[in-house]
C-alpha cells in the first residue's frame, strides 16, 4: 500500500471574476494583498480548448495566496441555486 502524499500547504484558491483589473484593484486597496502575477492566454492548457481567460494572482500574506480568473467569453456566473448563499462565501481574518 502507497503512503499518502504528505501536503505542504494550499498553494492557491481560484475564483472567477467578472473585471480582472477591478478585482486586483479591490483586493489591493481595500484588503491590502499584494498583486504578483498576471497571465492570459487563449488555449486552455489542460485540454488545448479555445478559451481565452486572464488568470491574476494576489499574495494575501502568510503564504497564502487567492486567484482570479476572467473568462470574457463565457456566459455570466451565478451562485450555485442549490446552495444556500451563506454558504457560498470566502471568509478573511483581519
Amino acid at each position: 500500500m502507497t503512503a499518502p502524499v504528505k501536503l505542504q500547504r494550499i498553494h492557491h484558491v481560484a475564483y472567477r471574476c467578472k473585471d480582472a483589473k477591478v478585482t486586483v484593484d479591490w483586493y489591493a486597496d481595500i484588503l491590502g494583498m499584494a498583486f504578483t502575477t498576471a497571465f492570459s492566454e487563449d488555449h486552455v492548457p489542460s485540454t488545448g480548448e479555445y478559451d481565452p481567460y486572464m488568470h491574476v494572482f494576489l499574495d494575501c500574506g502568510g503564504g497564502n495566496v487567492i486567484a482570479f480568473f476572467e473568462l470574457p467569453n463565457q456566459p455570466d456566473m451565478g451562485k450555485d441555486p442549490n446552495t444556500p448563499d451563506w454558504v457560498q462565501h470566502i471568509a478573511f481574518e483581519v
